[in-house]
């Protein structure tokens, strides 16, 4: 009798193993009830104020649910509930997490996923895609000074500013001019190389001083704080006096400050072309002349008095 029990026992353990095998081979049969599961943003900056702010969170049900969203922090706590059995249609169902808890505060930096319970269908789901918050600034710095002069009349020489930098994490660099945003990198990286054409609507901008800055903008959104790296003189053509005295017929010189290794002048009726160092002769009459200087259509002007013979 004993041995026909032991023998039953077995049996019925060896069922129970066999009925709860195939269960679980059932509910891995089974479709899921979310697809097409979409959160496009991997890292936020709740502080931003720009796209990367909050993430979207997409994903499509297969039957009509009440349907909660939660985010759960690394250890699977809820920091935050974004719809609670909320009545919804089969297919598309859409929220927004903005990198906030409860209480409407920015939330520590660090991992957090999205998790959905389904009432009806008696499942709770982790979504495999982790938000990670990230509210710090890149740095950024200057690693080779840029010019002092430069020169955009488009003879290809001292035409820009190259601002070469690193950065602390990937990020778009940002060249300011006059505080004003003249640049912005297309690439998120660590090194890379900044410029100013000089130009601004494909024209040359006046000569003077510009003060430029480097920003630098994260994956996440995070703007760093303008760096001052430089002034840069705009300069196409001057010229080294603005007031000559010379006597009746001498020689002179006068230096053109430019990139260019020619340069145009006129002085009075006379016209030439010279070096950048222009050795010159004084009208023969005394008087006071105009001598005009030239350079891809830009011009210096300085006053030449003439005086008398001795």
């Amino acid at each position: 009798m004993a041995r026909l029990l032991s023998t039953l026992l077995v049996v019925g353990l060896l069922g129970g193993t066999a009925a709860a095998f195939a269960v679980t081979e059932g509910l891995k049969l089974q479709h899921s009830p979310i697809t097409s599961t979409h959160v496009p943003l991997k890292v936020i900056s709740p502080v931003c104020e720009c796209r990367t702010e909050s993430a979207p969170i997409e994903f499509r049900l297969r039957k009509a649910d009440r349907v909660t969203v939660q985010i759960v922090d690394a250890d699977g706590v809820v920091v935050r509930t974004l719809a609670s059995r909320k009545p919804a249609r089969r297919g598309r169902f859409a929220v927004s997490w903005d990198g906030r808890g409860a209480t409407g505060a920015v939330l520590p930096e660090g991992t957090y996923k999205p998790r959905v319970h389904l009432a009806h269908a008696h499942r709770t789901i982790g979504l495999p895609n982790p938000i990670r918050i990230d509210v710090t600034p890149p740095t950024i710095h200057l690693v080779r000074p840029i010019p002092a002069i430069i020169s955009p009349d488009g003879d290809h020489r001292h035409d820009q500013v190259r601002a070469f930098y690193r950065v602390s994490e990937p990020a778009h660099a940002i060249l300011y001019v006059n505080g004003h945003r003249r640049y912005l990198g297309r690439t998120q990286q660590l090194t890379g190389e900044a410029r100013w054409t000089g130009r601004i609507g494909g024209h040359g901008v006046a000569a003077g001083r510009y003060r430029i800055a480097l920003a630098a903008r994260d994956i996440a959104g995070n703007l760093s704080k303008a760096v001052p790296i430089g002034v840069v003189q705009v300069r196409y053509v001057q010229l080294a006096e603005r007031l000559v005295r010379v006597r009746a017929g001498a020689r002179f010189r006068i230096r053109a400050l430019t990139d260019a290794p020619n340069v145009r002048w006129k002085l009075g009726k006379r016209t030439g072309v010279g070096k950048r160092s222009l050795r010159l002769h004084a009208p023969a009459k005394p008087g006071t002349y105009r001598l005009l200087v030239q350079v891809n259509r830009h011009a210096a002007l300085a006053t030449v008095v003439v005086g008398p013979r001795k």
